[in-house]
């Protein structure tokens, strides 16, 4: 695509968020909402046209070369992220469910199930490549100065035997190799033997007419012919009506797929050339503007100033006192205001002085805190819009002030102001505008000289009223003892608040810290796998088991959808995580096979964070003591913050929070961290890009009040669906590099393995995909049946395990809050249709009186 596609990519996004923010802010305020079903569907519109403009401004930012267009496409960006988080945030309290269907609005908006895709933004990784790529290189330096060697996580059992038994199993296998070698050689010559008795027996074959053969071999080969044409006329019509998949021909991509990624590669160097010209030119040209400008806003900002000093005088009879540094300085001066405004701001904010040191004197002289009460209550009330006591607030839901609405607004503001209408024809090569660089960089200019400036003139304001108006310096010593007295009231002050954390480890450098961890496997290299890569269906029912009372399964699809949102958006934006609901730790609970460890992994991959694994096992036998656990921890939190992005992964979460510790586990103390866990979490700030993440197989196993005290985000991942199976079944195959021929029945394979996880269904197929069974595809094609044998070898997720992961969720807060929520909805029915039958049964007694009266 071309600069001026993106371009117009960029115009359509912002006319859909103009329309979008029409909505957001309607001209009058609306009623509060009582229909929660009208409630979702807004939220859920919201949230479906939000996503559509991230994933075009996404696109924007990451191919257009334009620098100051980046960065305006940026801001916008950030603010359309925190807002799509937002809207998610109250459909769960709206819902008390963390899983949404939108069946019905997708089909109103004509979208697809892909639109509900969350982009992952490239920037995440790409802006930070080269720290990332040092930070590997340190990596693997630590790792081989330690002489350690990076585990492989699928562990190998090991078993050890005696020299007779190994002997025995030698003696076995020769004996077996030396059979099979003997059953060759007998097989060939009988062989042998037997084609020598055939040729003895043969009798010479009697010849038919030329005619009748040449009809026989054209009947053979009409028929044969004629089959074949019709297989294949078959098999295409079912690949085109989708009902078979099409055979692998080439795995390579096409030219214009190599040409597209060949422009996008091309774009992005061309975008770090032009950010580095742009870089230098905003140097450059403030130092021009502070050299060629600078003393001519000096000048004209003094005659102001002492224009507006003369005014003063003239209207007041005396010189003003000049604003304060923290007022805004001279800015509070020209700000549109006459001299008589200034003053009487001065003045009223020195009242405001005057009233609070009164206040402090009442304090200290012993008024009644009920009267202080009292009148914050009032002010609070004044301030809420003065409603009268017997006024209540309409009931029904609102939606809640946004943080990043306002980072939208003024987005597209300036770019209505600024890129809107702006020519850019003769632009080819998307540099920089000199012009607005040289406006931007003037106003910093003149900020820098207004501060030097408004030194120079606090003086003569001074030396102009010693002179003109006399004044002595009386009340100066006025100040300096009242000036005491402050300093007296911070010491008393500063005892009530808290102590900070000590730094156990101020003494160590952040490499020495590094280091430490990954020698003791606290910190592990993350594997390079997409979330993309974690494959799922969209589910098409869920609406419609909603509304029959049946609260269905997630797919895989909603639980790819959460980690974006939970995990990688706020984790790869500083401006999102700041602002949006805080997160601090998220559970991945579900059977074994489901993905949960290959989810940590990805969030590691998409944001470019640290993985540290906290895991009982890995703690096992290190650090021991309570004060070696907390060191150890302060470490780890220190190093995550320093080196954000960061995710600490628990696994085996449960353990953490054992109800009764199993005796074979005692030894490995795995409620090791039950209790500074919760210390350490609290000390994680908005600003701390550090997300715990626990997965736990068996989260019924633990003391359920703890556990969801630490993990208040709670992930329910279930095993695959049909869809997802076959989608799955067909993905693994592929990249296996199996041929999909008609003979293997893809929709058989996925309803034969219900129960079964992905990772059931990915050891069958490396089971069975070998090297040599590979080779022989073109002359016996793979068939289904022969992956059953080594599904059969591994036990399923029965329903009964299903059911006990639906019971322990519907056991946490949020499950509790739905289920209590489907109870009034029940409730209201129920007292609705009593309602109903009360009025047809007076509505039939006015009918007869009626009828009487007519007779």
């Amino acid at each position: 695509m071309s600069h001026s596609s993106y371009t117009r990519m960029w115009v359509q996004a912002h006319g859909a968020l103009e329309d979008l923010l029409v909505d957001e802010h309607p001209p009058t305020a609306p009623r509060p909402l009582k229909d929660r079903l009208q409630v979702f569907q807004g939220l859920a519109t919201f949230y479906l046209k939000y996503l559509q403009i991230f994933r075009s401004l996404e696109a924007v930012y990451d191919q257009i070369v334009h620098p100051q267009k980046r960065r305006m496409v940026r801001h916008v960006l950030d603010g359309v992220m925190g807002r799509i988080l937002e809207l998610k945030n109250e459909m769960v309290e709206l819902e008390f469910s963390e899983f949404h269907y939108f069946d019905d609005v997708l089909q109103d908006l004509k979208l697809t199930p892909e639109d509900l895709e969350v982009p992952i933004p490239q920037y995440f990784v790409r802006e930070k490549m080269r720290v990332l790529r040092d930070r590997q290189k340190m990596l693997a330096h630590v790792m081989a100065k330690g002489g350690h060697i990076e585990q492989v996580e699928q562990e190998v059992s090991v078993q050890t035997m005696c020299l007779e038994e190994a002997v025995r199993v030698l003696q076995v296998c020769e004996r077996a190799r030396q059979g099979r070698l003997r059953h060759r050689f007998m097989k060939e010559i009988r062989q042998a033997e037997e084609e020598g008795s055939q040729a003895k027996s043969q009798t010479p074959i009697s010849t038919l007419d030329p005619d009748q053969a040449a009809t026989c071999i054209q009947k053979v080969w009409r028929g044969y012919s004629q089959r074949k044409r019709t297989r294949r006329e078959r098999l295409e019509e079912m690949i085109f009506l989708g009902m078979v998949p099409p055979e692998q021909q080439q795995q390579r991509p096409s030219v214009a797929q190599l040409k597209a990624q060949q422009v996008e590669t091309t774009r992005r160097l061309v975008q770090e050339e032009n950010e580095a010209e742009y870089q230098r030119a905003l140097v450059s040209i403030k130092e021009s503007v502070r050299a060629v400008d600078g003393p001519d806003l000096r000048e004209t900002l003094q005659e102001q100033i002492r224009q507006w000093f003369i005014e003063c005088r003239d209207a007041t009879g005396k010189f003003p006192d000049f604003p304060n540094a923290e007022d805004g300085g001279s800015t509070a001066i020209f700000a549109q205001k006459t001299p008589d405004q200034v003053a009487a701001e001065l003045a009223a904010k020195e009242e405001e002085k005057k009233r609070k040191d009164n206040i402090n004197k009442d304090k200290k002289g012993g008024k009644d805190r009920k009267d202080q009460k009292k009148d914050k209550k009032r002010r609070s009330k004044q301030k809420k819009g003065g409603k009268e006591e017997g006024e209540e607030e309409e009931k029904g839901w609102k939606m809640p002030p946004s943080n990043f609405l306002p980072t939208v607004v003024e987005g597209n503001k300036m770019y209505k102001d600024v890129w809107q209408g702006r020519d850019e024809t003769q632009n080819f090569l998307q540099r920089f505008d000199a012009q607005l660089v040289r406006e931007e960089k003037r106003l910093e200019v003149e900020e820098e000289v207004r501060v030097q400036v408004d030194e120079l003139m606090r003086q003569e304001v001074k030396n102009l009223k010693l002179a003109v108006d006399r004044e002595k310096g009386k009340k100066k010593k006025k100040g300096k003892k009242g000036g005491k007295k402050k300093k007296k009231k911070g010491k008393k002050g500063s005892k009530k608040k808290k102590k900070k954390e000590k730094d156990l480890t101020a003494d160590r450098t952040l490499e020495s810290l590094y280091e430490e961890l990954v020698l003791e496997g606290f910190l592990i290299r993350p594997l390079n796998i997409k979330l993309s890569e974690y494959i799922g269906e969209f589910s098409y029912l869920g609406t419609t088991l909603r509304q029959a009372d049946i609260e269905p399964m997630p797919s895989l699809s909603d639980v790819r959808q959460l980690i974006a949102l939970y995990g990688i958006l706020p984790l790869g934006s500083q401006s999102v995580h700041q602002k949006a609901p805080l997160m601090k730790t998220l559970l991945l609970a579900g059977p074994g096979g489901v993905g949960k460890r290959m989810l940590v992994h990805a969030l590691c991959t998409e944001t470019g964070a640290n993985l540290f694994n906290l895991s009982p096992r890995n703690l096992a036998g290190k650090y021991p003591g309570r004060s070696c656990l907390q060191y150890l921890l302060h470490m780890v939190f220190k190093v995550a913050r320093q080196l954000q992005p960061s995710v600490i992964w628990i696994g085996d979460a449960e353990k953490t929070f054992y109800k009764k510790v199993p005796k074979l586990e005692k030894e490995m103390e795995p409620k090791r961290l039950k209790k500074d866990l919760v210390k350490v979490l609290k000390s994680v700030k908005p600003e701390d890009r550090v997300l715990v993440v626990g997965t736990s197989r068996r989260p019924f196993d633990a003391d359920l009040k703890p556990f969801c005290k630490v993990y208040r985000k709670i992930i329910l991942i279930p095993r695959p669906d049909y869809a997802s199976r076959l989608v799955l079944w067909r993905e693994l195959l592929c990249g296996g590099g199996a041929r999909l021929t008609p003979n293997l029945d893809l929709s058989s394979l996925a309803k034969v393995t219900d129960g079964y996880t992905q990772g059931h269904i990915l050891q069958a197929v490396r089971q069975v995909l070998t090297p040599r069974r590979l080779a022989q595809q073109t002359t016996r094609p793979l068939t289904a049946e022969e992956f059953i044998p080594p599904l059969a070898r591994q036990d399923p997720v029965y329903k009964e395990e299903e059911e006990a992961f639906k019971m322990w969720y519907g056991r946490t807060p949020l499950g509790k809050k739905r289920a209590r929520a489907a109870k009034a909805i029940e409730e209201e029915g129920e007292s609705g249709k009593d309602k109903d039958k009360r009025g047809t049964g007076r509505k039939t007694g006015k009918e007869e009186k009626s009828k009487k009266n007519n007779k």
